[in-house]
């Protein structure tokens, strides 16, 4: 079995959503993970609320800081916005997804980040 972990700095809103994707389209096939560098204490609530629009709930899931298990536990690594606090492991495959921060920002506008996120995750899984 696949895994993935979605990294980004709070994980508490384009990791959330991602994983949230991820679970929902790769029907149990792939490991999903998320976690950050700077956990946040809760997941963002305009992201909890962009995903329940879509059917996805991601309210229950907490914010955590990444770790070498989660590192080690699979074979791709996607990274969105935390730059050089990002780890890196030889061997994992990397790939960078350059989306604005939800937080702070409108509903509209998270809507939009949403919506790539979820282009993203299902060309990843298709790779896979």
């Amino acid at each position: 079995m696949s895994g993935i972990l979605f990294l980004c700095i709070h994980n508490a809103g384009r990791s959330q959503m991602a994983a949230g994707f991820a679970r929902e389209l790769s029907n149990g096939e792939v490991t999903i993970l998320s976690g950050g560098s700077e956990p946040a204490e809760s997941v963002n609530p305009v992201a909890v609320e962009v995903m329940n629009e879509v059917g996805i709930d991601i309210a229950g899931f907490v914010p955590q800081k990444y770790n070498d298990d989660l590192l080690h536990a699979v074979d791709v690594v996607v990274t969105m916005g935390c730059g050089d606090t990002c780890p890196y492991i030889p061997g994992k495959k990397y790939i960078d997804w350059p989306l604005d921060d939800p937080k702070g920002r409108p509903l509209e506008e998270v809507r939009v980040i949403r919506d790539q996120i979820r282009t993203n995750v299902a060309e990843l899984l298709a790779q896979l």
